[in-house]
């Protein structure tokens, strides 16, 4: 078994990205081949053996810094390892203590056999951990460094590809010094427009992920020098400006300041007006930024602050118009390149971006790209040409675009992909068949075969290589029994996409163990009449649930250009994959029951907590996963699932419901009765159906009204003014539904402490077949708004969840109000006859004596299951990997199903 070093993290703005692609590959490296070691990097270049549960939290600033470790910060700023300014190396051993081991580059040796690499950015895409990796003999994944050099420069790329033929833009670049040497900003930018033409696009040329990316289309002095600004990742505002700003505002702006992804990050420093800065007067945390622009604002001064490793260059180009897509080109069995089917990215902006690129929902991903099938050839010919003109290795995500004329421009080749489980990097890889865990295989396989071609340590790389050939043969050729499990996902609740991000996510995590066999099966139809299929992985991996959809319906018939890459490809799948399904067929529940021994719902929402499936899986003699029909039922309705806790003693929160008939009939009298038992604000939100979607805080009756229109809408689009008053955005959510459930707004109400928490559980059998729970440290949730969000729950990157939660400073004390937060959570549990596992979302004030209120606001039956939902760090405390608490889960379902047949 090959000892693989996953290196994740590290100190680029891309950082948050490259830790999620870590874990994904940590989770999908077949466990019959590999053995993966995580070695996260932290912002200031440590490298460290990271307790693998830790792997497991949303962000990197969910655990590092560790929360023990953080300064005090008045307003509640979460910071990177950098805001704590210079530290010794002592104390950076101390912090990094709490999560893991620091390790030195000449041990790396001790730890690992190969590192593959889900680095991003400076440090980890141009050349310097490869030649790292090099002097201390570890064969590496991906291109080298020369190629690594050259992927990160969009200066050098852009020089190199005119010099080999390529078509490019028009293109100049201006440097920090220009910027502030001019006096009138004005004449530099009508020289660019001369120049360059409009629209045209800025770029900071050494990041990737779109960072510091934007389009200008008009010639707007503002705005335009804002762009290239934020290239510079320089951020002007005066004390006026602030001024206007409330103290949430002044919070969000900070906060948005400081991200590394979209503002200046930090730390910064303060320029003068010809851009000149001191040392000693580096900004480091976000309060010692509030209290700068405090006292800028009480000076009636202006603050320019720019990122203490900001770019000395902007590059600025001519915009392409046309379709823009984005090819992974990977190197066959005979070393020449072969692109993968192109992806043609569909943005809700200008600027395919950070968030566009890694959040579902903001663009979409169609493969093959639309266009002529000449035109198709042309940008796969095209891509390959450049991946041997740049002397890229392994695998490139080469970016472009094409024009009506069939002319291509190609932009930012990059030598490392997003690795997250619907990325490009999966997502076309999955086109000729390959699942996440084959295609790690096929890469780790192909840069061993990479590295030995220079010439350094080849007797001990071929060695190498020839064990894992002989391991990856005797994987085909075993003929060990595994469990064949069916992983439902989809279906048509507005958590459908959150369901399909559980489903991928469960089946991947199976898949690469040695003991389960998964089969995706997608549902969709109505409540009346489930519609089961089994797909293929490539309709598995497509961006979301209505695009599965659309898919299966349509057949699933490949187009011709697949077709042809698949027979290009056939010595790569043949080798890695053996055996797969290609097309997607229906499926009933009595034909499902021959093909699998039992069924994980990864379904949220209606069907799936509701008892409906769990209902069709017992007729058929399924086991299945979470509670029963009984508990799913009660559940799945958040008054009924009041009513009953209230009637046993449980906290929760006032409610009422609002019927679709009684507000058509008379809408004021409703608002009037509901004026008379609530004040504003208050929560609304669907009564029968998952957690997050279309859940409101009500501040007016103006908007309580909108909230009513929105719900009993007759149509599925929006109406235009109930969503304006709502703020609601275009890809959001919003269920139809003929009732829906007001509440109070849970409040401090005199405790020392408040906070909203979420809690996991998970039950077994014991020898005398009686239900005992394992109640998790709740974690805590700290949203960006007024209400955690679903992408906040469930998406890498998006939310803060502090886990354990901090109910307390005081060991003591946290350990015993603890103890009372979980004894409601598992009496609630009690109560509602919940099994499998569930997570119970809550508020909990904490008073004087230290005594816990916590009171319940819901219970899922079928928790989200995506890489990074916070059960995954609270079974992570109590021991489990998130693979060993999915087959916990699975198991208790076969022994429910063994007791009660």
């Amino acid at each position: 078994m090959l000892k693989v070093g996953i290196i994740f993290g590290g100190p680029s703005r891309e950082r948050e990205i490259s830790f999620a692609g870590g874990r994904t590959v940590y989770d999908n490296l077949n466990k019959s081949l590999f053995e993966p070691v995580p070695i996260f990097v932290d912002s200031l270049g440590n490298f460290i053996l990271l307790n693998w549960e830790f792997i497991y939290k949303g962000t990197i600033r969910d655990f590092y810094p560790p929360v023990s470790a953080l300064p005090a910060s008045a307003h509640g700023f979460q910071i990177y390892l950098e805001s704590f300014g210079k530290l010794s190396e002592e104390e950076q051993d101390r912090i990094i203590s709490q999560v893991g081991k620091k390790v030195e580059p000449k041990d790396f040796a001790n730890l690992f056999e190969f590192a593959f690499l889900t680095l991003h950015g400076p440090a980890g895409e141009d050349g310097s951990i490869q030649g790292l990796l090099e002097w201390y003999g570890i064969p590496y994944s991906g291109s080298g460094i020369l190629s690594s050099a050259i992927g990160v420069s969009k200066t050098i790329q852009k020089e190199l590809m005119r010099a080999a033929g390529f078509a490019t833009p028009k293109t100049t670049t201006i440097s920090r010094d220009q910027w502030f040497a001019t006096d009138y900003k004005g004449d530099l930018i009508s020289k660019v427009i001369h120049q360059i033409g409009l629209p045209f696009v800025v770029k900071a040329p050494n990041q990737g992920s779109s960072i510091g990316v934007s389009v200008v289309t008009e010639n707007d002095m503002q705005h335009i020098v804002g762009a290239i600004n934020r290239s510079f990742f320089i951020q002007e505002i005066t004390g006026g400006e602030w001024q206007k700003y409330t103290e949430e505002q002044k919070v969000r702006f900070i906060t948005s300041l400081t991200d590394i992804r979209e503002g200046i990050g930090l730390p910064c420093l303060p320029l003068s007006e010809d851009g000149q800065a001191s040392l000693s007067d580096i900004i480091y945390h976000p309060e010692e930024l509030y209290i700068y622009l405090e006292k800028v604002a009480q000076q009636g001064g202006k603050a320019i602050l720019a990122n203490l490793n900001g770019e000395e260059e902007v590059l600025i180009e001519g915009f392409l118009p046309g379709k823009e897509f984005s090819c992974i080109v990977i190197q066959g069995e005979d070393g020449q390149p072969i692109a993968l089917p192109p992806t043609q990215i569909i943005k809700g902006g200008n600027v395919f971006d950070y968030r566009s690129k890694y959040l579902p929902g903001m663009s979409r991903k169609v493969t093959p790209i639309d266009v002529p099938d000449n035109h198709l050839e042309v940008i796969r010919k095209e891509c390959c040409r450049l991946f041997k003109a740049l002397h890229f290795n392994v695998y490139a995500r080469i970016d472009g675009f094409i024009n009506s004329l069939g002319e291509v421009f190609l932009n930012d080749p990059n030598t490392t992909s997003g690795m997250l489980p619907s990325s490009f990097f999966f997502h076309q890889a999955a086109e000729i068949g390959m699942n996440p865990s084959q295609f790690l295989t096929y890469i780790i396989r192909t840069s061993l075969v990479e590295r030995t071609k220079a010439g350094k340590n080849s007797t001990f790389l071929k060695s190498k290589l020839k064990s894992l050939d002989n391991a990856i043969s005797a994987l085909h050729s075993s003929e060990i029994q595994k469990t064949r499990v069916g992983v439902i996902m989809g279906g048509f609740s507005s958590e459908r996409h959150i369901s399909v991000e559980s489903g991928r996510n469960i089946y991947e995590k199976l898949a690469s163990s040695g003991k389960y066999d998964p089969l995706p099966v997608f549902l969709t139809g109505t409540e009346q009449q489930h519609e089961l299929y089994v797909m293929p992985i490539n309709i598995m991996l497509k961006d979301n649930a209505d695009d599965i959809k659309e898919k299966i319906l349509s057949g699933g018939k490949k187009h011709p250009i697949i077709q042809q890459i698949g027979q290009e490809a056939k010595s790569i799948t043949e080798k890695y994959v053996g055996k797969a399904i290609e097309y997607p067929y229906s499926i009933s529940y009595h034909e499902l029951a021959d093909a699998v021994d039992e069924v994980f719902i990864a379904l949220h929402g209606r069907p799936g907590e509701d008892g409906a499936v769990q209902g069709e899986l017992e007729k058929v003699g399924l086991p299945y996963n979470g509670s029963g029909v009984e508990s799913s039922q009660t559940t799945i309705n958040k008054y009924e699932t009041n009513k009953i806790l209230r009637s046993h003693g449980i906290s929760v929160a006032n409610h009422d419901v609002v019927y679709q008939a009684d507000w058509e009939k008379d809408a004021e009298g409703v608002v009037k009765r509901l004026e008379s038992q609530f004040s504003y604000p208050i929560i609304a939100k669907p009564a029968d159906d998952g957690c997050s979607s279309a859940v409101k805080k009500i501040d007016s009756r103006e908007e309580l009204i909108a909230f009513a229109q929105m719900m009993f809408r007759p149509t599925l689009a929006f109406l235009q003014g109930p969503s304006q008053i709502l703020e609601l955005k275009a890809s959001e959510e919003f269920p139809q539904k003929s009732w829906f459930l007001v509440e109070e707004l849970i409040s401090r109400k005199g405790a020392k402490h408040f906070l909203e928490i979420t809690g996991g559980l998970l039950t077994k059998l014991n020898q005398a077949g009686e239900l005992e729970y394992e109640v998790f440290e709740p974690s805590e949730a700290l949203a960006s708004g007024e209400i955690l969000s679903l992408e906040e729950k469930f998406l890498a990157g998006e939310g803060q969840n502090i886990t354990p939660a901090r109910f307390s400073k005081d060991q003591e004390a946290q350990k015993y109000i603890s103890q009372q937060v979980r004894a409601t959570l598992q009496k609630t549990a009690e109560i509602l006859h919940v099994e499998g596992y569930a997570r119970i979302d809550a508020f909990v004030r904490i008073f004087d004596d230290n005594r816990a209120e916590t009171i319940i606001i819901e219970v899922n039956s079928l928790p989200g299951m995506t890489p990074a939902t916070c059960i995954f760090h609270q079974t992570a405390i109590n021991g489990y990997k998130p693979y060993q608490f999915i087959d916990a889960i699975l198991e208790y379902g076969r022994q429910r199903s063994s007791v009660t047949q």
